[in-house]
């Protein structure tokens, strides 16, 4: 076999192409997650711990003496702050999704089959017998 129809073989299974779509949506629910914590979510928490921007938090770290002209390190950590935030809330999104799934599949395990002919003449057959004194 080619390396070329090897490839396409590869590329023609379903499960690549659904990993790849949900790696695109990932992305673009990465954005909204962003857009969401920096813009909704710390603001307002900033404002409640009096008036701080989270983004701005930062740690300038004393000048190398080695390098006194060279520009400082610097520590951003209201930026890291934002990011745990924005794992936190992707991670709940999707338990929550994890969650709704495994219920749906234990609604549909749940679900009797219905009986198959076989089985309901076996039942009239049960229950005539039953009825026989």
């Amino acid at each position: 076999m080619s390396l070329s129809s090897e490839f396409k073989e590869f590329i023609a299974r379903g499960n690549v192409v659904d990993l790849a779509v949900g790696v695109i949506i990932g992305g673009a629910f990465g954005k909204i997650v962003t857009s969401l914590v920096d813009q909704i979510v710390m603001p307002p928490i900033g404002w409640l711990i009096g008036g701080v921007d989270f983004a701005a938090l930062k740690y300038t770290l004393p000048v190398n003496p080695t390098n006194p002209t060279g520009d400082p390190a610097v520590i951003e950590y209201g930026a890291f702050i934002n990011t745990c935030i924005q794992f936190i809330i992707v991670a709940f999104v999707i338990f929550m999704m994890v969650k709704l799934v495994n219920k749906l599949r234990r609604t549909q395990e749940a679900a009797p089959a219905a009986p198959t002919p076989t089985e309901a003449l076996l039942v009239e057959i049960r229950d005539e017998l039953k009825k026989r004194p």
